[in-house]
């Protein structure tokens, strides 16, 4: 889509996060946002081209030739910050699982609602019979909604369709819908989400058709960036996820995993795959951190599926700080655990139930999101030569984004130069 060179001005606060060092931020650099206040930003061809002051940007002499043709948005005192990085989301389902939902309100686990037929099988059957022009349009309409909530990069999982022609399909429904929404789709192949009902008691049948028939498939279509597996007790075992990442690695596909949500697995057997991140990590062994700190994986949280489950833990998030550990938080986006696409929702619950500051929990939301899907060099921050993804939020603080919870201030996103108004 193509985007008219674009000046954002009177910005009470720019959340800019710029850094002279590369990689995602650890430690007390989590909290650096570089603000700038009464900024301006200027777009051109999709790209951030200056970043400064307002005063200094009305008297640039490119700008006072060419002003006429530039679009321009008074951002009237408003904050703005680079658009959300949703990391980790399912959006590729065709109904809401309601019934899973008034299960658990009467005390079922997560567990023993999949044991009787319910969480990610209910969704098999839906996603099977539904038209891949049907889960395009549904994925659209998603996609746009998270804009709505200032998202603009998201990560988007297949998952449930769970036999050949459905993954493929669920694939391909993803990349034709990132074809017509402005923002930045990176598609991620999870096959390996649990075994499906045909394959019951036969896990290592369908094993061998994810790594031998599913994973080639994939790859040789170009449908997927990443690999992903549930490693959980009820999903795969940490020797059939060591088998997925060899197979994905083979196929030339970069690896990630949902990790410790439910109970501990040791990481260091995966590390040597270098996954791109390891999502939930309600369960992590303190043994695990330092490497985990030594390397490029990022730890990503995803406190939505937390809150949803009613689980009463969620991730230490001070420990992986203080560990040097790269942390990021997305959404979790599904049917099933995390029904909310809202990342200002992700980090209020990250701020009062995992003790991240607000500065911590935008910096986990925007650039080591980025890193965590490997854009850490075009997304994530507000500075020169990156992709132009911006959120305007109507707050005169950003710490009022994550404390304001349960509604939403974002009232303009810009998705590689291209704006969307959300008032």
């Amino acid at each position: 889509m193509k985007s008219k060179p674009l000046l954002l001005i009177n910005i009470g606060q720019l959340v800019t996060l710029r850094s002279a060092e590369r990689g995602p931020r650890r430690g007390a650099a989590l909290s650096d946002l570089a603000i700038i206040e009464d900024a301006a930003v200027l777009c051109l061809g999709g790209k951030i081209v200056s970043v400064g002051k307002t005063n200094e940007a009305l008297r640039d002499p490119w700008l006072k030739k060419n002003r006429k043709k530039v679009g321009e948005i008074d951002c009237r005192n408003r904050v703005v910050l680079p658009g959300f990085v949703d990391s980790h989301t399912h959006p590729v389902f065709a109904q809401p699982r309601l019934i899973d939902f008034e299960k658990r309100i009467s005390g079922a686990s997560y567990e023993e609602i999949a044991e009787a037929g319910g969480g990610i099988r209910s969704s098999i059957d839906s996603v099977r019979k539904t038209p891949k022009s049907a889960l395009t349009a549904k994925l659209l309409a998603t996609f746009d909604e998270m804009a709505s909530h200032g998202t603009t990069t998201v990560e988007a999982k297949s998952g449930y369709g769970l036999d050949f022609a459905s993954e493929l399909k669920s694939l391909e429904a993803i990349r034709a819908s990132a074809r017509r929404w402005p923002g930045t789709v990176v598609s991620t192949f999870l096959g390996a989400h649990t075994v499906p009902p045909e394959f019951r008691g036969r896990s290592a049948a369908y094993l061998q058709l994810v790594c031998q028939e599913m994973l080639p498939a994939v790859a040789k279509r170009k449908l997927a960036a990443f690999t992903d597996v549930f490693c959980e007790r009820g999903a795969f075992s940490a020797d059939e996820t060591e088998q997925i990442f060899r197979a994905a690695t083979e196929n030339g596909l970069t690896v990630r995993a949902h990790m410790g949500q439910l109970s501990e697995t040791r990481l260091e057997r995966y590390l040597r795959f270098k996954p791109a991140s390891l999502d939930h990590m309600d369960y992590v062994n303190a043994g695990d951190l330092p490497a985990l700190a030594a390397s490029d994986t990022v730890a990503t949280f995803v406190p939505g599926a937390n809150y949803f489950l009613g689980l009463s833990r969620y991730p230490d998030a001070r420990r992986f700080i203080a560990a040097g550990v790269a942390v990021a938080l997305a959404t979790d986006y599904n049917p099933g655990s995390s029904p909310t696409l809202s990342m200002p929702m992700a980090m209020s619950l990250a701020c009062t139930h995992m003790k991240m500051s607000p500065s911590e929990a935008i910096a986990a939301a925007t650039i080591n999101a980025a890193w965590a899907l490997r854009l850490g060099d075009s997304k994530g921050s507000v500075e020169l030569g990156k992709d132009a993804d911006l959120a305007v939020f109507d707050v005169g603080d950003y710490r009022e984004i994550p404390y304001w919870f349960g509604t939403n201030h974002c009232v303009l996103t810009i998705m590689n130069g291209v704006p969307r108004s959300h008032s």
